[in-house]
């Protein structure tokens, strides 16, 4: 639990402290103002808060969080130079965004139990059975009517594998096939025989999520047939027995023409009684056929039938039975299910994923840790970069933290409070991925209606994309990605139109995309389009001197993780960490700690030597004397060109960097570089 001084309590303060009291991750233990009739003072009391007028008597070492909302700039710097390292400090304009989304979480959960009630409600007064399952095949959704003939609790199916509920169940295999099985029929285990209709659910990427199934009694039908000896005679029974559901009901006689509806039926399909009595049972239908129709030519039930009913186009599933008396068919009965309201609930969960996708960017420059001049080079530079919109490349090798910076930069940047979309080029095939920057459109062969599929470059909108792993994109998708950059437009597959591209790009790479450009396989415009601002991480091995800050923020992280108490790593198991040459970078590093974590005794608080995996200490090679025979001057000049060229090599050809190195002149590198004819090769 995170500790907690508010500085300022006022309206700004006295509502933080009112959101952040009923949080468990916050313990608000101070709230100091130096106006004692502010009202945060005295809500602050009332939960047996401390209080004050000096922020100073309440600051310590033990404050992980202030928040100043103050609004007076001094108090700001005195509380920034006052705290401790570890403190975060929080300005009254994060503060205020912080209360707005805690707001807004609050609200949309509320409103989501409010639709999750309406969703249950309409679920469970419905006379058919619904069962629902997850990919999984577990039971996300079981009614009260289903719980009601399988015979067990909703409480005790629900998470359960279906084959545990209903032995015999076909959902399963419409997951498999993704097709919609009708009027089946199926025994349950107590013996009742019920008729159901199994239907893939489907999401908007045209994926099958799980499989949906609305079953019915079969004998409730055949009851109320056998019962209606004379539709006349007990027609006004029916009526009012009609009138009364909820749920929309048509009946029609033995020619298919109307006899009966109810007010729920006139609500659902926009359709009064002059428009449906004695008309045709086609009437009310937008889309598909008359199912009472059908009933009256075969004579037997259909249940689950999807159809758009009405001058609205609402879409709908049907059931209907034939009615039989002394063995004739006097006409047919339907109940309409409105589908929208779970298609609604449905769609709010999704857009309400898309908001919560949209807060991914969680690192900042708080979170890069290193304290060498390498470190806060590059620091520097993505502080800079994360000022201006311009496409940014971030090289480095596997693990040295190039997500961390592009995180970083997007939330330093004026476009934090937008989208951050990672995408990783490596992880799908070409075709897919090009439609997942770019979007699509496709025409419906049969209903000619045009269905757009947004891009992630559209979907970030002035938000960030974040491509990593660029240099495996492919031709093609390489071409599309430099005309959206030198276009600032965005061009759907299938489609000649184009869409502003208001995203900024940043990429990262641990390819050597110049050796890739002159292998045909990366587009030089491009490369040159991504390098106007190009940031190189350094390499574990060359800013060793980081590696005790790391190990500490490290082994913090894994005891969260791990649920250990680890104070920290020894000395001698830091030398041991600082003489190894680290191929994989701090990813590797993390790996070795984590894994001497688990390995290490409950009673051990250092992480010792003996807990680490034996590395192979790898020293950076140094120049050989060439062995071929000749003078000492000559061989002293092969070993001073091949160290000249190392040094140029690992500063990319900055000579002023391998001057400063070598601790020679640039003037004498120069010469040198001439003498023996080093070629330079030119980093980005």
């Amino acid at each position: 639990m995170q500790k907690v001084l508010i500085v300022g309590a006022g309206r700004g303060g006295t509502a933080l402290l009112r959101v952040m009291a009923e949080s468990d991750a916050f313990q608000v233990y101070a709230v100091v103002d130096p106006n004692p009739q502010a009202p945060g003072l005295a809500l602050a009391q009332s939960l047996h808060i401390e209080t004050g007028k000096e922020w100073k008597k309440h600051l310590s070492e033990e404050t992980d969080i202030i928040i100043d909302v103050t609004g007076d700039a001094q108090t700001f710097i005195d509380l920034r130079n006052a705290r401790s390292t570890h403190t975060v400090l929080v300005p009254g304009s994060v503060a205020s965004l912080i209360y707005q989304l805690l707001t807004e979480k609050e609200s949309l959960i509320e409103r989501m139990g409010n639709e999750s009630f309406i969703r249950d409600l309409i679920v469970n007064s419905t006379h058919d059975g619904m069962i629902g399952i997850d990919c999984n095949h577990r039971i996300i959704l079981f009614n009260e009517q289903a719980s009601n003939m399988v015979g067990i609790l909703k409480e005790k199916a629900m998470g359960q594998p279906i084959y545990q509920v209903i032995p015999m169940s076909g959902l399963p295999r419409i997951i498999e096939t993704g097709r919609t099985e009708s009027n089946q029929e199926l025994v349950l285990d107590n013996g009742l025989k019920v008729v159901t209709t199994r239907i893939p659910m489907i999401n908007d990427q045209k994926e099958v999520i799980g499989a949906f199934a609305v079953f019915k009694d079969i004998t409730e039908v055949v009851n109320l047939a056998e019962e209606m000896t004379n539709l006349r005679e007990i027609q006004t029974m029916l009526e009012a027995i009609i009138q009364s559901s909820d749920e929309a009901i048509s009946v029609v006689d033995e020619h298919g023409r109307g006899l009966l509806i109810n007010p729920a039926y006139t609500r659902l399909t926009g359709l009064s009684e002059s428009e449906v009595i004695n008309q045709p049972a086609t009437t009310d239908i937008s889309e598909g056929e008359s199912m009472h129709m059908q009933v009256l030519k075969t004579r037997r039930p259909v249940r689950g039938a999807n159809m758009l009913v009405g001058p609205n186009k609402k879409e709908v599933m049907v059931n209907v039975a034939p009615i039989i008396v002394n063995g004739q068919l006097k006409g047919s009965v339907g109940v309409i299910h409105d589908m929208s309201e779970i298609q609604s609930l449905t769609s709010e969960l999704d857009r309400a994923r898309r908001i919560i996708r949209t807060l991914e960017a969680k690192y900042t420059f708080e979170d890069i840790i290193g304290k060498s001049d390498d470190i806060q080079l590059v620091v520097e530079q993505a502080r800079v970069a994360s000022k201006t919109s311009t496409t940014v490349l971030v090289r480095g090798e596997a693990g040295t933290g190039k997500e961390l910076f592009a995180h970083a930069i997007h939330n330093a940047s004026s476009r934090r409070y937008y989208s951050f979309l990672k995408v990783n080029c490596a992880s799908m095939p070409a075709a897919f991925l090009q439609e997942a920057l770019f979007g699509s459109e496709e025409r419906d062969a049969s209903t000619g209606e045009l269905a757009i599929k947004k891009g992630l470059l559209e979907q970030a909108g002035e938000g960030s994309v974040f491509l990593d792993e660029i240099g495996e994109l492919s031709t093609g998708t390489q071409k599309a990605l430099l005309r959206a950059l030198q276009t600032k437009t965005i061009t759907r597959l299938n489609s000649e139109e184009t869409v502003l591209l208001k995203a900024r790009i940043i990429a990262a790479t641990n390819h050597n995309l110049e050796r890739a450009i002159a292998e045909g396989k990366f587009l030089e415009e491009l490369y040159y389009h991504l390098t106007k601002l190009p940031i190189q991480l350094p390499s574990l091995r060359n800013h060793r001197m980081d590696i005790p800050l790391l190990c500490d923020r490290l082994v913090q992280n894994l005891n969260q993780a791990f649920g250990r108490h680890v104070k920290g790593v020894s000395a001698a198991a830091i030398k041991e960490l600082m003489d190894y040459t680290w191929p994989g970078n701090v990813r590797e590093l993390e790996n070795v700690l984590s894994r001497a974590m688990i390995f290490m005794h409950h009673q051990d608080t250092l992480i010792e030597s003996k807990h680490l995996i034996p590395l192979h200490t790898s020293h950076a090679q140094k120049p050989k004397v060439n062995e071929q025979k000749g003078t000492l001057a000559k061989q002293l000049e092969q070993l001073e060109k091949e160290i000249i060229k190392q040094t140029l090599v690992k500063y990319k050809g900055n000579k002023t960097a391998a001057s400063k190195e070598l601790d020679i002149s640039i003037r004498n590198l120069y010469y040198k570089i001439e003498k023996y004819e080093v070629e330079v090769e030119r980093g980005s």
